[in-house]
């Protein structure tokens, strides 16, 4: 049974920057594309990046040129390098694993169950 648990959020100005981390377990990590949502309070969950088992990344266009995702198959770790944080940036992200990267957009498609997400609060 794959599982999922986030870390690495905070609160942080404007401006500032995160790194998020997704502790994967329960199958064999590197067969997975990864994504990575958010959900606001309020709003749907709402997906932010993905990236598949061999290494390409995709990115929603409210977060793309600021936000990075990345992978080390060997720790069975996805991250998400956050940049340039928006207060509009706030909200808990999640990660979850996915049959394909393009699965990955679609929150229905997750494989595991959803964990408790990180907290990211952007905030003067």
């Amino acid at each position: 049974q794959v599982q999922l648990v986030e870390s690495g959020g905070g609160l942080v100005q404007p401006g500032g920057s995160l790194r998020l981390s997704c502790t994967f377990s329960g199958s064999i990590f590197g067969i997975y594309a990864m994504g990575w949502y958010r959900q606001a309070p309020g709003k749907q969950r709402e997906w932010v990046a993905a990236i598949s088992s061999g290494g390409s990344t995709i990115y929603a266009d409210s977060v793309k040129d600021r936000f990075t995702i990345s992978r080390d198959n060997a720790k069975n770790m996805v991250y998400l390098q956050v940049n340039n944080l928006k207060p509009e940036d706030t909200a808990v992200y999640y990660c979850n694993a996915f049959t394909s990267i393009g699965a990955a957009t679609m929150p229905d498609s997750a494989i595991g169950s959803w964990g408790l997400g990180t907290q990211v609060t952007v905030s003067s």
